[in-house]
């Protein structure tokens, strides 16, 4: 991690998170049977409980769960948590719909305020990494701030598109990417941070002009930098965090790893 980010800010608003949980899970199998994908147990646990864990670790006390698909199942499970709140995104369409969903509590909160966005299916997620985030976020004064990684298949992911200087200009979906994007390595892991206020007047412009007609979070990250607005990208988080659950395949991998981090707890944070 760049040394800013362990920097102080003057910057003090409550960061809040969202996590995105609405999905079915499909690709699942027996694993997934009767259950809403972030409830499917990963090591002992659904693996939506290992990114609300990582927010409040990371100091995040006010926990926003978008819930959809068999949204009754993961509101039990955090009934009589005063910290996590569940808002319902019916139809599911797209990321950046399913984040608008919040969007009357986040407009009774501070506008400048950091919302950290990521995805109930992403248990690798870490505290330091979350907390990091917003350290960023906060000393760049950014009005959206992600974390990107380099990894050898990016198949699948989002490719992040620079300028010729380096700079941040876009997110492009796989499924949207040229041949010449789809060669590009460095990927989005979904790790955002934004100022409260700038995502909330993006939200409501961005389009479903897109391959798979939804409402993608991404194109918010690509209106703020048309708009001259600031967007911080940090360029660390390691390939192995990268990884979210969407085959029993890939459970297998996540609850292996996160089964080496349970067998060395001071290594579990570490980002």
């Amino acid at each position: 991690m760049p040394h800013s980010c362990c920097q102080s800010s003057s910057t003090r608003a409550a960061p809040i998170a969202i996590i995105m949980a609405a999905g079915k899970g499909t690709r699942m199998g027996v694993a997934g049977e009767g259950l809403p994908k972030v409830m499917v147990p990963t090591l002992g646990r659904p693996m939506v409980d290992w990114v609300v864990e990582a927010c409040r670790e990371a100091g995040i006390s006010r926990i926003i769960l978008v819930v959809g698909h068999m949204a009754p199942m993961v509101q039990a499970a955090y009934a009589g948590q005063p910290d996590v709140e569940c808002v319902t995104q019916e139809p599911q369409l797209g990321t950046g719909h399913a984040v608008d969903q919040a969007r009357p509590v986040l407009e009774r909160l501070d506008p400048s305020a950091p919302v950290v966005v990521l995805g109930g299916d992403g248990p690798l997620i870490r505290a330091a990494t979350i907390g990091c985030l917003i350290r960023e976020h906060r000393s760049h004064g950014a009005a959206a701030t992600m974390a990107t990684s380099v990894i050898a298949d990016p198949t699948g992911y989002g490719r992040i598109v620079r300028d010729a200087d380096g700079r941040f200009t876009a997110i492009v979906e796989h499924k949207d990417a040229s041949d010449a994007q789809r060669a590009i390595g460095e990927v989005n892991p979904s790790y955002y941070c934004f100022r409260n206020e700038d995502l909330l007047r993006e939200l409501s412009r961005v389009d479903n002009k897109n391959a798979n007609g939804e409402y993608y979070l991404v194109d918010v990250l690509t209106l703020l930098c048309a708009a001259g607005r600031p967007v911080h990208v940090v360029s660390a988080v390691p390939p192995e965090d990268v990884l979210s659950i969407n085959t029993p395949e890939q459970l297998a991998q996540v609850e292996s790893i996160l089964g080496r981090r349970e067998a060395a707890p001071s290594a579990r944070s570490h980002a």
